[in-house]
């Protein structure tokens, strides 16, 4: 019964609006940016380098690791193949498209969360998400509706942090080394758990470190591997490409009776892939510290296209170059599938789980022997860092809850028992099985995104203006900086005392001291 409430919830909420509203979302947000996804790519990749930084804040390189240590995870690998699996090949280009289109609802929603980000009072460290702009942007004028609206998300978004998502990452992870190396699932759980626990106690300043040296090597990795591939499969380069254009539009009649699943499985694993929209990408984005929203903005607009453009890719190239897929009729986890197609090059037999398994037996068609335990070793890492960056999302909107208890010691409780739900959830998910995970993590997926797009749609006038007024500055020729009272934009108090600051260090010619620069609890 559980179950069958789990699958109705999730068919319910990843239904045709929220697909249609993703979609149109990133059409309309192309649109109001004016194709700020080829236009501003040059701003992109110079937000690469290693930028600002300050005792309180990450750099933007910092910030962009940390939101893929968030993007890049099971979405990449076991995500992809299910896509496949039940939306055939061409569900791969609906999570190109959709990460095309989302690349500026990534932005978006990115540069609000950098213009209302506050300061921790308690570790002086930056804060910042959908919950804090959704309350502050027009706060001044519906007060009661947007800190309504705020509460609302965070909320959702803890529970879908701390116990719908990492589940799915751990299935995945523990379903890949049983794969390689016939380790069982529990054993996999309680070593997770631990280096989990380890991490979580060190705070945003550990997680930065730790996916800045993690985040890089392990997704070049992945794609070499792939590219090997690709050379090594070069004749197949035409039959991929056209089982993934041609299923994408019906073209093929074999994948014509699952058209829509393509684009439904497309969108929704893009999503849950490059997670724009979902509201996870300004959480990182807040902690940077930078001297322009905009610039937090088109880092995490990329962070999109190294996730799915390139990750998603690899993966997807993997599975369809050696054929080790099915597809199925309909979308049920093996019970009673019926495979749509034979799998091509070798094939995989019907009772494969979609998966992580996709992609093992894909590498291990080229690599015997090798491509199992290669797979597990990067899915472990990419799900680790995934955890991670869950859990920092989740004490985030904890911390939105909870910053203006006087009783700091039951808000502490809470961020303990916040850490015991998260790994419980990874002990849980390591042990279950996949459906029942990936029926989780849609739910929490899903219910973050109806909340964030709509809110956004509202909310977008600010972000629009800050990446105006960046442009401007830009063709000036100058490093652009920012002041929220000089384009109307309310609620930003801590750009307001920021620009105060350096006003002050110019007419004077001395540094302010680093409470000028952000909100102490006072204030």
């Amino acid at each position: 019964m559980f179950a069958d409430l789990i699958s109705s919830a999730n068919d319910y909420i990843w239904s045709i609006p929220l697909i249609v509203l993703c979609l149109l979302a990133g059409v309309y947000f192309t649109i109001r940016t004016g194709l700020l996804q080829v236009r501003n790519i040059p701003d992109m990749l110079a937000q690469l380098k290693k930028g600002e930084t300050s005792p309180d804040g990450t750099s933007s390189f910092q910030s962009l690791m940390m939101s893929l240590a968030g993007r890049v995870g099971m979405g990449n690998i076991g995500g992809v193949a299910t896509a496949i699996a039940f939306g055939g090949p061409g569900a791969v280009f609906w999570m190109w498209a959709s990460a095309f289109l989302g690349a500026s609802t990534s932005f978006i929603e990115c540069t609000l969360g950098q213009i209302y980000k506050e300061k921790d009072p308690d570790t002086g460290e930056y804060r910042g998400g959908p919950a804090y702009y959704f309350e502050k942007a027009y706060k001044h004028r519906f007060r009661g509706l947007s800190v309504f609206y705020g509460i609302l998300f965070a909320a959702v978004t803890i529970v879908a942090m701390s116990y719908f998502l990492p589940g799915v990452q751990a299935n995945g992870m523990a379903s890949a080394i049983d794969n390689a190396w016939g380790i069982p699932t529990w054993v996999t759980a309680i070593g997770l758990v631990i280096l989990l626990g380890f991490i979580v106690l060190g705070g945003v300043k550990r997680i930065a470190h730790f996916a800045v040296i993690v985040v890089p090597v392990m997704a070049i990795l992945y794609v070499l591997i792939a590219i090997v591939v690709f050379f090594m499969n070069f004749t197949e380069i035409p039959r991929v490409f056209g089982l993934i254009f041609g299923s994408a539009f019906g073209v093929q009649p074999v994948f014509g009776a699952i058209l829509g699943l393509a684009i439904k499985w497309g969108v929704q694993r893009g999503i849950y892939s490059n997670e724009a929209g979902q509201g996870t990408g300004p959480h990182a984005a807040a902690a940077a510290e930078v001297s322009h929203p905009a610039k937090q903005g088109f880092a995490q607009s990329f962070s999109v296209y190294i996730d799915t453009l390139f990750v998603c890719s690899a993966t997807a190239f993997i599975i369809i170059s050696t054929g080790m897929f099915n597809s199925f009729q309909n979308e049920e986890w093996l019970d009673g599938a019926s495979p749509v197609i034979d799998s091509g090059i070798g094939g995989l037999p019907v009772d494969v789980e979609p998966g992580p398994g996709y992609v093992q037996a894909g590498l291990d068609s080229v690599f015997p022997g090798a491509g199992p335990s290669f797979i597990a070793i990067a899915l472990s890492f990419f799900v680790f860092t995934t955890i991670v960056a869950y859990y920092y999302m989740a004490e985030v909107n904890l911390n939105y809850l909870t910053r203006k208890m006087k009783n700091r010691t039951a808000a502490r409780v809470m961020q303990r028992l916040l850490q015991a739900l998260v790994l419980v959830s990874v002990a849980y998910g390591a042990v279950t099985t996949a459906g029942a995970a990936w029926g989780l993590g849609d739910i929490g997926v899903g219910s973050m995104a109806w909340l964030n797009i709509i809110g956004i749609l509202f909310l977008q006038v600010p972000a629009l203006k800050a990446l105006k007024d960046y442009r401007e500055q830009k063709k000036r020729g100058l490093d652009p900086q920012f002041d929220p009272r000089k384009l109307g934009i309310e609620g930003a108090t801590f750009w307001e005392l920021r620009a105060d600051g350096h006003e002050l260090q110019g007419r004077s010619g001395e540094d302010l001291p680093p409470e000028h620069l952000g909100i102490d609890s006072k204030r």
